[in-house]
This record gives structure tokens, C-alpha cells and sequence, in this order.
């Protein structure tokens, strides 16, 4: 049986470091935004733009656009990580065909803006003006309903040691269904 584990916070929260680690535990890493830049590209649009594209994604099929492009990548009898959930309606989308748990990461904005900042992806905000708008967008997806609907919550703002220790304890605690 196929089980995923949702991983859900805002942009800069450390959703990729606790990936790293799930990838340790035996988790197939599988980032939506990934996919949603690569549908970028294949619009011809630039990398800088894919936030455009997952609302335009998102107006033309659905608040579970995304979960359903991720959907068909995910084979049976794995266990897999998805980084990138924007709204409850693609936790259930997921939900709805694999057992899965949510697990969600908190960290204040300003630590996650800095973060953002410092890591240079080329889609990143520049500025805190351009995060804010970011965060805006996403929380208009619904990322706040997933949030607070986590099954399991991680706080990331005492450094990284503490949160690879907090990240191994949930994972730990999953692998013995203590959640």
C-alpha cells in the first residue's frame, strides 16, 4: 500500500530540510513545485512566474489542480513526501486515494523571509514587499486551512539542530503510528 506523508508550512518554514531527513527514513521526496515548474516551462513562461502559473493552474482545473498532476507520479507500494500542499481541498485529493498524514511546519515570517532570501532560488522573493505578496497568494489557496488541520505540527525557530531533532522524533513517532 502506498502512504504519503503531506508536508505542509509556508515558504521558508524548512519543509526542505525535513524532506532531506523523511528521505532517510525511506520517503520518496516528490515536490509539487517542482511539477508546477516544469508546467512553467512547458508554457514558455519564466521560473520567476510559476506562482502565475499555479493560479492559472488552479482557475482552469480546480483548488486540487496540482495534487491531481502530482497523482499520476506517485506508483503503488511506496512511501512518498509531498512537499508543496497549498490547500485542504489537495489533501483531500490525495487523501481520497492513499493513506496519508499531514504534517505541518510553523516558523514566523520574518525567520522565513530571511531564509527565502539568503537560499537565492531563482523564484524567491527579492524583497519583503514581494514576500508578503507571496505569502498572501498562498494563503489564498487555502495553505492555512492545511496548516491548522495538520495532524502533526512542527515549530522551526530554535535553530537547526533542534528542528532536525523535532523532525526525527514525528518521523520516529509515524514510523510507530503514534500520531
Amino acid at each position: 500500500m502506498t502512504k504519503l506523508l503531506l508536508i505542509v508550512g509556508m515558504p521558508g518554514c524548512g519543509k526542505g530540510e525535513f524532506i532531506n531527513i523523511a528521505n532517510g527514513f525511506g520517503y520518496t521526496p516528490v515536490v509539487m513545485g517542482d511539477i508546477v515548474r516544469e508546467e512553467t516551462v512547458k508554457r514558455g513562461r519564466e521560473i520567476k512566474e510559476s506562482g502565475m502559473v499555479a493560479q492559472q493552474l488552479r482557475m482552469e482545473n480546480g483548488n486540487s489542480a496540482i495534487a491531481m498532476l502530482t497523482i499520476p507520479r506517485l506508483k503503488d507500494g511506496r512511501k512518498y513526501i509531498i512537499d508543496g500542499i497549498r490547500g485542504y481541498s489537495e489533501v483531500l485529493e490525495f487523501k481520497k486515494q492513499f493513506d496519508s498524514v499531514i504534517v505541518g511546519i510553523h516558523c514566523a515570517p520574518s525567520l522565513r523571509f530571511q531564509r527565502l532570501y539568503d537560499r537565492e532560488r531563482e523564484d524567491d522573493p527579492s524583497d519583503y514587499e514581494e514576500f508578503t505578496e507571496r505569502d498572501h497568494r498562498e494563503l489564498g489557496f487555502g495553505i492555512g486551512d492545511a496548516i491548522a488541520l495538520s495532524d502533526m505540527m512542527i515549530i522551526n525557530e530554535d535553530g537547526l539542530d533542534d528542528f532536525q531533532d523535532r523532525c526525527k522524533e514525528v518521523l520516529r513517532k509515524l514510523e510507530k503510528d503514534e500520531y
